[in-house]
């Protein structure tokens, strides 16, 4: 019995792990899915985007070394892991008229990867 709920509760945690994603993961699909806009890590500025620092819990709009749209100012956002994964996905439904240039991304794995990779970039990981 003992052993049956020690592997029930491996199971769970991995699971939940997994769901939270992969920052590992995420390094590898930024550069090619955000890195030609966007920046992190120390040395980063603003670019084409806005760099990404800190984009878990900031408001949207606010990076001050940005000039964002007029839609993304005033959109009231304020970023959190579902607001993220909601935008990446469909950018202009979630901010229409945002200067986004992204077609979107539907893969689960890769958002949650990505979301966590971002995470390791702000203050305090949520």
């Amino acid at each position: 019995m003992k052993t049956t709920t020690t592997l029930m509760f491996v199971l769970i945690c991995s699971a939940s792990a997994h769901a939270d994603g992969d920052p590992e993961g995420g390094a590898k699909i930024f550069p090619r899915l955000c890195g030609g806009c966007h920046q992190v890590g120390e040395s980063a500025r603003s670019g084409f985007g806005p760099q990404l620092n800190g984009i878990i819990g900031r408001a949207a709009g606010t990076s001050p070394d940005y000039v964002y749209s007029d839609a993304m100012k005033n959109s009231g956002i304020t970023w959190d892991r579902e607001t993220l994964k909601a935008y990446l996905e469909d950018p202009k439904g979630v901010v229409p008229g945002t200067r986004m240039i992204f077609w979107g991304l539907s893969d689960e794995e890769k958002l949650n990867n990505l979301l966590a990779y971002l995470q390791t970039f702000s203050p305090q990981s949520p």
